[in-house]
């Protein structure tokens, strides 16, 4: 297997756990506030205790992308709390159209033919997931202000993507990632704490599922995340991490019973289609033609 193909796997794998989180927050009767803090500072602990790298090369570079990181964080626990699973991951997948003007200013990387047309069946997905209106429901009480918040979350999430990138592209940025991750999470936790607390009531239950998005949907994840993305231009990353949203409404629908219409369904068969296509295609690409690759993934393997 070539590392180019490696590092797309790796980046499918960080999307697979990610695409837990939905049903994973909608199962605990904790706040918004408490499930992002609390799932932060764990994830904060278990990347420090497991991972060398987290405990060196900080930086002033880690506080803006960390805000940006924490930013996603409390917007996507709180818009899978008012909305649909399936809507808070799909709208924070605007983040791919997002990159198509911040891959090329803030990277210098170029945008290829074959990326819009590309972006034509993600953005004929998304369209077609928000097809009719939705009343709110017992797990999307306040669909109107979770689907902003997830807008929101999608611009962050995109900010985020290219300050990675950024920060891998700098000379000898490639270990900057992780105190990255782990600066987000702290920032997240600090914000939502005077919120979060008293802990009025609570199940073992809610605990179990935020020590499993702490340490798995969000720490093992962005391990996954971090090891790829040096090595994928951004705005490709931020494409095949859309087997999020295909499978996100899919836990969803298994642990909480929130059903997805017909046109949610559609959606998310045809981006993880394109995904998987984009993913078989730019492999067998690398194999044919080792030396086209982006100058960015380029100056990432020998940087």
């Amino acid at each position: 297997m070539s590392p180019s193909t490696t590092h797309r796997l790796q980046l499918l794998g960080a999307a697979l756990l990610f695409s837990t989180g939905g049903a994973a927050i909608k199962s605990t009767t904790l706040s918004s506030w408490q499930v992002a803090g609390f799932r932060s500072i764990i994830a904060a602990l278990a990347i420090v205790l497991l991972v060398p790298a987290a405990r060196r090369g900080w930086t002033w570079h880690v506080v803006p992308v960390g805000i940006s990181y924490a930013s996603t964080l409390i917007l996507f626990v709180t818009a899978n709390k008012l909305t649909t699973s399936a809507n808070a991951i799909f709208l924070q997948s605007t983040a791919p159209l997002y990159m198509l003007a911040l891959g090329p200013l803030l990277l210098r990387e170029r945008v290829r033919g074959r990326d819009l047309a590309f972006m034509t069946p993600v953005a004929l997905g998304m369209a077609l997931f928000f097809v009719g209106a939705e009343a709110p429901a017992a797990t999307a009480p306040d669909p109107a202000r979770g689907n902003l918040l997830a807008l929101l979350s999608g611009l962050t999430w995109a900010l985020t993507l290219v300050g990675l990138r950024w920060m891998g592209n700098r000379a000898g940025g490639d270990g900057s990632a992780v105190p990255t991750v782990v600066a987000g999470n702290l920032i997240a936790f600090l914000a939502c704490l005077p919120m979060a607390l008293p802990v009025a009531h609570s199940t073992p239950g809610d605990w179990a599922a935020v020590g499993y998005l702490g340490v798995f949907q969000i720490g093992a994840a962005y391990l996954l995340l971090t090891a790829g993305i040096r090595h994928v231009p951004a705005l490709e990353a931020s494409v095949l991490l859309l087997l999020e949203p295909a499978l996100n409404p899919v836990w969803a629908w298994l642990t909480q019973g929130e059903t997805p219409g017909a046109w949610a369904l559609a959606a998310g068969a045809l981006i993880l289609g394109a995904t998987l296509l984009r993913t078989w295609s730019d492999a067998r690409r690398d194999r044919a033609n080792p030396g086209d690759q982006p100058v960015a993934v380029q100056r990432s393997v020998e940087g």
